[in-house]
């Protein structure tokens, strides 16, 4: 394994602590497996010289189920596991985006959103998106995908 794997999955660790919170999601490779099954583009990453530099996640999923995470009634484990297959998805959950320190402000992240997002559009009738931000930087990129996307953006607002 390459060293930028170990040190996205390091980021991964510390930035989002899925070990110690229950409530969301811990992608493995069953997880992935499942989401690409979901769409395709659930997934995405940006190498650079033979390595990986950034990872995107988004889970498309129904309006009935963003509404119910938005409003906490629901984890975020729980919206990928209620999340169907095989049927129409009308928002978009942008889940995480992790991009090593020496690759960020560079748009990685944006180019990478707007593509999956766009390629799910294709296939579906996504009118929303939703977030439940961890950082400062990612909330403010999610707010340049709505915007760049002219979909609307909705934040669950209890913080990590």
């Amino acid at each position: 394994m390459s060293t930028n794997y170990y040190r996205l999955n390091k980021l991964a660790e510390e930035v989002f602590a899925v070990k110690n919170d229950p409530e969301q999601l811990d992608v493995d490779d069953s997880v992935i497996r499942h989401l690409v099954k979901i769409h395709p583009y659930t997934v995405s990453e940006h190498i650079e010289n033979n390595e990986s530099v950034a990872w995107l996640l988004v889970i498309p999923t129904t309006e009935e189920i963003m509404n119910d995470f938005i409003l906490g009634k629901i984890t975020e484990k729980q919206l990928y596991q209620m999340t169907p297959l095989n049927t129409e998805y009308q928002t978009i959950y942008l889940c995480s985006a992790l991009v090593l320190e020496e690759f960020r402000r560079k748009g990685i992240t944006k180019e990478m959103a707007i593509r999956a997002i766009q390629k799910i559009q294709k296939d579906h009738p996504v009118k929303a998106l939703f977030t439940w931000p961890f950082t400062d930087e990612g909330d403010k990129v999610a707010e340049k995908i709505s915007d760049i996307t002219g979909l609307p953006l909705y934040k669950r607002t209890d913080r990590h």
